[in-house]
């Protein structure tokens, strides 16, 4: 069979049933797992015979999200609060990969911008931080302790208000993804600028090292929670601005509940954070180098391989499933 044809054939039961999943509008879950089945058998088909298609790309997101609407209506007992981050949490992101990279790539590019300005110019990095802070940095590194401010208060003080500082920042740049993501485009240039500005103020005093061993020991994590968040944000305001086929309040309610999952998503990442930075990075000038590069590779390597790569190990274990038994649904 052409592809064309193929399509054809397929396109309004494809439709019918995308619309079912986004409406909730299955009230029988045999009715559901049967409709599942026949697109896994499409999928494979098209997998089979039209394997540079787009409309393999289109079933693919089809049956995630199929997937998780069954799990949902499993009558047997199972640990929603695992399967959240074990299974749900990886299929949107998977499915909403794009935005991740996107939200990846504009934090490279404003913290490039922080970079440069602050090379350019000597000043910027008193306009961006203030007086006081980057006296206090350069007091800190004439004492020879470059990351000497994250050592101020007590260790539980500190955990406890850069964990809600910090969760406050993720919860803001996905809320302002309401306006059409500029909102969240505004705290990412924001943020971006000051980290950029501030790693290149260290590298300007010829402390670089120092810093990174302090400053990413609980960055790692924290910033990329944070473009997480961003990327949050830029799907609730996509949903705004691209509601395709739904109606713009249906779009934006899909977009917000999707948005607010993936920003659940991180919470863990930003309290294991801020424990890092009340806890341990107080000592990074003391520990060993092989520790402190340490932390830094498993936190930055846990966190990246959760976002970035797992998803892609779930859907492919999804797309492989054998047709499922509709006894267990």
């Amino acid at each position: 069979m052409r592809e064309v044809s193929f399509i054809k054939q397929n396109k309004e039961k494809w439709l019918s049933f995308e619309a079912a999943i986004f409406n909730n509008d299955f009230k029988d879950p045999d009715e559901l797992a049967s409709q599942y089945i026949h697109l896994i058998n499409d999928l494979a088909y098209a997998q089979t015979y039209y394997p540079k298609s787009k409309v393999i790309v289109y079933l693919n997101q089809l049956a995630a999200k199929a997937f998780q609407k069954i799990y949902k209506t499993k009558r047997e007992n199972t640990n929603r609060f695992i399967e959240f981050w074990k299974t749900e949490v990886p299929l949107i992101c998977y499915e909403y990969r794009k935005f991740i990279y996107i939200a990846f790539i504009i934090f490279f590019a404003f913290t490039f911008i922080g970079v440069i300005s602050a090379a350019n110019d000597g000043e910027f990095v008193r306009s961006v931080l203030g007086d006081n802070y980057v006296n206090m940095s350069i007091e800190n590194i004439e004492a020879g302790d470059p990351v000497a401010v994250y050592k101020s208060g007590s260790n539980w003080g500190s955990f406890i208000g850069i964990t809600i500082n910090n969760l406050r920042v993720g919860i803001i740049a996905f809320i302002l993804g309401v306006f059409g993501g500029i909102g969240t485009l505004y705290i990412m240039f924001k943020n971006c600028i000051m980290l950029g500005s501030f790693q290149y103020f260290f590298y300007e005093k010829e402390v670089f090292w120092e810093s990174v061993r302090g400053i990413w020991i609980h960055g790692s994590m924290e910033i990329f929670a944070i473009v997480i968040e961003a990327a949050a944000g830029l799907i609730l305001g996509a949903s705004i601005l691209f509601p395709g086929t739904h109606s713009r309040y249906t779009s934006f309610k899909n977009g917000a509940k999707t948005g607010v999952k993936i920003l659940i998503s991180t919470f863990p990442f930003t309290f294991f954070a801020g424990f890092l930075e009340g806890f341990i990075t107080r000592y990074s000038n003391i520990m060993p180098h092989w520790l402190s590069v340490g932390i830094i590779l498993i936190t930055l390597g846990t966190i990246s391989y959760y976002y970035l790569i797992y998803p892609f190990k779930v859907q492919k274990e999804i797309t492989q499933l054998p047709i499922l038994n509709q006894s267990s649904i």
